[in-house]
């Protein structure tokens, strides 16, 4: 516990650091994080009879991402654009030089790794850049509100935990965890509007039930997937907390769809 509680500090205060100190510096790590993500998904789900391409798979998200961020941060990126495609068709065709006995598999879970664990970062690095200027505040206060929610529902859950929630895919979530987190998400949306700005009152509301809804299905994804594949944590980076993917597993499909809901409003 004592380990945990070290890394998620440390985890948490890096992260508000990076989306602080700049675009620079937030697009660059959250380019750097979603890439660790595919490596980390294809290490996961490697196994005998799966084996993503995963350098063809590692080095199409890094350059999809840079050219986002570098979209965001108004770095001409047209030719990094054009390259980050080659990647993507030579997956086709590496395949075929592959001695694999499920080539076809093994192309869907190099795309797929990078439509799962790479798209998400997209659009979370969009949400600093959402009126054009760099804002810290939308990426810091969705940040904020994930953590609240996974903190409300934990308390919630074990406080009250009783009716479980999705027990064939995670056995200790419960209705009352899903509620609380939602809960507390929104109590503190409602404060945002004053020391964050950027969004009214009720678009912070908007935005927490968004995350404690979707969240909390996109953990329930990753542990779908976890299981499919028979392992505990999706990687070890993180003392603790297991890989990148298991804290960033809410964030992956919510952030797309409060970045639509932004786009939207």
């Amino acid at each position: 516990m004592k380990t945990r509680a070290i890394t998620g500090f440390f985890f948490i205060a890096v992260l508000i650091a990076v989306v602080l100190f700049g675009p620079y510096t937030f697009v660059a790590s959250f380019v750097l994080i979603g890439t660790a993500c595919v490596h980390e998904f294809y290490k996961m789900v490697r196994k005998t009879d799966i084996r993503p391409l995963v350098s063809l798979g590692v080095v199409s998200s890094f350059m999809i991402l840079v050219l986002v961020a570098a979209t965001c941060v108004e770095i001409d990126a047209k030719l990094t654009g054009w390259y980050a495609l080659v990647p993507v068709f030579v997956i086709y065709i590496a395949a075929l030089f592959r001695q694999t006995s499920n080539p076809v598999q093994d192309i869907a879970y190099t795309l797929f790794g990078l439509v799962y664990a790479a798209v998400p970062f997209l659009f979370f690095m969009g949400l600093g850049f959402i009126n054009k200027t760099y804002n810290p505040y939308l990426p810091l206060g969705f940040l904020i509100l994930l953590w609240t929610n996974d903190t409300g529902a934990y308390l919630a859950g074990r406080s009250f935990g009783k009716r479980k929630l999705f027990e064939r895919i995670s056995p200790n979530k419960t209705w009352e965890g899903f509620v609380g987190g939602v809960l507390l998400a929104v109590v503190v949306a409602l404060n945002l509007e004053r020391y964050f700005g950027s969004l009214s009152q009720m678009e912070w509301i908007s935005v927490a039930i968004i995350i404690g809804v979707f969240g909390t299905l996109g953990d329930l994804v990753e542990s779908m997937l976890k299981r499919n594949v028979g392992v505990k944590d999706s990687g070890s980076i993180l003392p603790g907390h297991g890989g990148l993917l298991d804290r960033f597993d809410g964030l992956l499909m919510a952030a797309p769809l409060v970045y639509f809901f932004l786009e939207l409003i």
